[in-house]
């Protein structure tokens, strides 16, 4: 399929990056000759460098048969210019980065209608709402939703302490009768998705599906509950720290932003009175402890430095804070975060990669894909997908028991009427159901791709 990015920085470069990876005919326009002679020996891509909202550039690049048009520079109006000149010379689908906060809900709705934008996305927004989901509950390091909420999977790093070390999945479900289902485990560099003999070890990485309902009740039955974060610091006045921080507000937290440019602590004391705005360097250790740090529930660090990020993260972590969330945007440094020991990190790159990835990969099944959600999981290497079962299904009716799955296809779960199920050998995929199914080492672009 081929798919224009306008926009080549980190959102764009990993938008790029996962396009390619999926074996999509990706052109990248930039108008910086350097980053684009960059991505050209990086990537197999077609690269032309230009303004992306010019008809020149955009008909060198072929704009006229692209079925997905991306616009995310840095600015939201070029972006917006972008896709509205896309659309108009051909390109069936467009999608813009906007990230403003004045581009509220109804100016959205609005703009998206007059300049025929499929889908518009705010990195800053989706972050906020994901690192608000990790503060709700702490002792999960990631939590993704499908459909809308009523199933989530939660990602947990089994402590040295913990009381599954030595125990084998029939055992847990044995002793522990809640509705859930582990589906994935990391165990260092290598990724599994388990059967009932496998048997977990400190230090594994579990992923759990449950019902929403079901999540706090299950880990406090696993003894690994942990109260949800009150009392947040957060470090640097970014977008997503105010997206975060709103959110938090609104559902009575205590926030406490640092941040060392005066002008910002300004605004943002100005947008947000419930906070607590603290103009200081928040590299400063002391200023850190004056600041109570040590009697905090959470330590988010948001600044526009990856180092700086995962170094204040230690020192959070060394003075024991319960929760400690980072944001990385570098691969290799989040691996190395991992590594010293930080198992929250967020990368607002991934996140909209992700987006982007799953509606291309819907976009290119021709009989009209039905998926509805995409994560990747376990830093990448195993896929959760939410699917609306089509009527053609041909599993359909057929108890799981009798199913024949290709290897490494686990379902995790079914939502039947708004009620998520757990799935067991004899329960069976109904038409209208909604099916969360985790893939390792494959793509799938339908639900019939379980089937051998």
């Amino acid at each position: 399929m081929k798919i224009i990015i306008v926009g080549c920085g980190k959102i764009g470069t990993s938008i790029i990056s996962s396009l390619v990876e999926e074996g999509n005919d990706v052109v990248a326009i930039d108008n910086n000759q350097a980053v684009i002679d960059e991505i050209g020996n990086i990537y197999d891509v077609m690269c032309v460098c230009g303004n992306g909202a010019d008809c020149e550039t955009l008909e060198e690049a072929g704009v006229s048969k692209a079925e997905l048009f991306i616009a995310v520079t840095a600015s939201d109006e070029l972006n917006m210019l972008c896709c509205f000149m896309a659309e108009r010379m051909g390109a069936k689908h467009t999608i813009a980065r906007i990230r403003n906060p004045e581009y509220n809900y109804n100016n959205l709705n609005f703009i998206r209608k007059k300049l025929g934008l499929t889908v518009s996305i705010n990195p800053e927004w989706m972050t906020a709402q994901e690192l608000y989901n990790m503060l709700k509950l702490p002792a999960a390091v990631k939590i993704e939703t499908f459909s809308g909420g009523n199933l989530e999977m939660i990602e947990l790093l089994l402590k040295p302490d913990s009381a599954l070390d030595g125990m084998s999945l029939i055992d847990l479900r044995r002793k522990y009768k809640g509705n859930f289902l582990i589906c994935a485990v990391q165990r260092e560099d290598r990724v599994y998705i388990p059967d009932g003999n496998f048997v977990l070890k400190s230090g594994d990485k579990i992923g759990l599906t449950a019902a929403q309902n079901e999540i706090q009740k299950l880990l406090k039955t696993l003894g690994i509950v942990q109260k949800s974060a009150r009392d947040v610091v957060i470090l640097g006045a970014s977008r997503i720290a105010y997206y975060l921080a709103k959110r938090l507000l609104s559902s009575g937290n205590s926030v406490k932003v640092i941040d060392h440019d005066e002008k910002r602590c300004k605004e943002f004391a100005d947008m947000l009175p419930e906070a607590i705005v603290i103009c200081g360097d928040g590299a400063e250790q002391e200023l850190l402890l004056e600041e109570g740090i040590d009697s905090t529930d959470a330590f988010v660090a948001l600044t526009g430095t990856d180092e700086l990020n995962i170094l204040i993260s230690i020192f959070a972590h060394s003075r024991n804070v319960p929760k400690v969330i980072s944001k990385v945007n570098r691969n290799e440094l989040a691996q190395m975060a991992m590594h010293l020991g930080l198992d929250c990190i967020v990368s607002p790159k991934k996140t909209v990669s992700d987006i982007v990835s799953r509606y291309a990969r819907a976009l290119r099944n021709s009989v009209g894909s039905n998926i509805e959600t995409l994560y990747k999981l376990m830093d990448g290497s195993v896929e959760a997908l939410e699917f609306n079962v089509s009527p053609d299904f041909k599993g359909m009716e057929i108890p799981f028991k009798d199913l024949s799955l290709r290897p490494d296809i686990l379902i995790a779960g079914i939502i039947r009427a708004r009620k998520a199920i757990i799935p067991t050998g004899n329960d069976m995929i109904l038409p209208g159901d909604r099916v969360v199914v985790i893939a390792s080492g494959q793509q799938m672009l339908d639900l019939s791709d379980i089937l051998k």
